[in-house]
């Protein structure tokens, strides 16, 4: 129809009625073509739209600034990639998870809670994998009068210590292996009446960046990073009073694009994502 009006505008006419005639005809194809543009672009929105591929990842508070690098890196070799990211503790997660969260990839604080969502049969086998282990230092702010880098452990008996924050145990891999640190090391007994508990190591290492604590048993991995690297002095944990940290993940059955939860497993555990991980002083697994 198009190329029969086109047709009739190209051929010459010696009448007024058929200068108007043109004309009329002129202005219908411009709306044709409009039309058919505009049906177009909106063909290719949807098309556009499906070409990003989302991934939902649950992860433990202590990757809070370790995985912020990790997947920016990704996401920059994988641009049509969007990695959403919730933090929370690692036993919160489990018990959303149990109830299918809606999550494809779960990091967790300890291998623990993956191995027991493949027991469940939420997770397969050959998505379990170790991608750090984390430790544990003791921190207060730079005001503090506390010597915790010249006192160690026996910080914690400072008669200024009023409130010692560690992350709760009942559901935070850090809050049990700062526990098990205090009993090793002899001090629980004198403290435990001063413990606060946060919901995850987070909240836990905000409780005594706003002076809510006096001082606090968080994660090594958020002591290293800013702001806390700027604002703070810590004492190391040694390593072998608490169970090693060993920290894992698997990629959820209900995931919803396996192939990117597993490019971006893949991406933590290669080189990039180790260099980043001990950036912020993870260790690999056997260090």
């Amino acid at each position: 129809m198009i190329i029969r009006w086109t047709q009739l505008i190209a051929g010459r006419s010696r009448s007024d009625e058929g200068l108007v005639l043109r004309a009329r005809l002129v202005r219908v194809v411009l709306v044709i073509l409009a039309g058919l543009s505009a049906t177009a672009a909106g063909c290719q929105r949807p098309a556009q739209a499906a070409d990003t591929r989302t991934l939902r990842v649950a992860a433990a508070a202590d990757l809070k600034v370790a995985l912020a690098d990790i997947v920016a890196a990704f996401q920059r070799q994988n641009p049509d990639v969007k990695v959403e990211v919730t933090y929370g503790s690692s036993g919160n997660f489990y018990s959303q998870l149990s109830s299918r969260a809606p999550f494809d990839l779960f990091l967790s604080a300890d291998l623990d809670y993956p191995r027991r969502l493949i027991e469940q049969g939420l997770a397969t086998p050959n998505s379990e994998f170790s991608y750090a282990v984390g430790g544990l230092v003791l921190w207060v702010r730079k005001a503090s009068p506390i010597p915790v880098d010249k006192l160690g452990i026996e910080a914690l008996l400072d008669h200024s210590v009023r409130r010692i924050a560690i992350a709760n145990p009942r559901h935070a891999p850090y809050g049990r292996a700062a526990e098990a640190a205090l009993k090793k090391l002899g001090v629980y007994e004198n403290v435990k009446d001063k413990l606060v508990y946060g919901e995850n190591i987070i909240q836990t290492a905000q409780f005594v960046e706003s002076g809510a604590a006096d001082i606090g048993l968080i994660s090594h991995s958020l002591a290293t990073a800013a702001p806390l690297r700027d604002e703070g002095r810590s004492w190391e944990v040694p390593a072998d009073s608490y169970p090693a940290l060993e920290q894992g993940g698997v990629i959820l059955s209900w995931a919803q694009d396996r192939q990117t939860a597993e490019a971006l497993r893949n991406f933590i555990l290669g080189g990039s994502g180790k260099e980043i991980l001990h950036r912020y002083g993870f260790r690999s697994s056997g260090e």
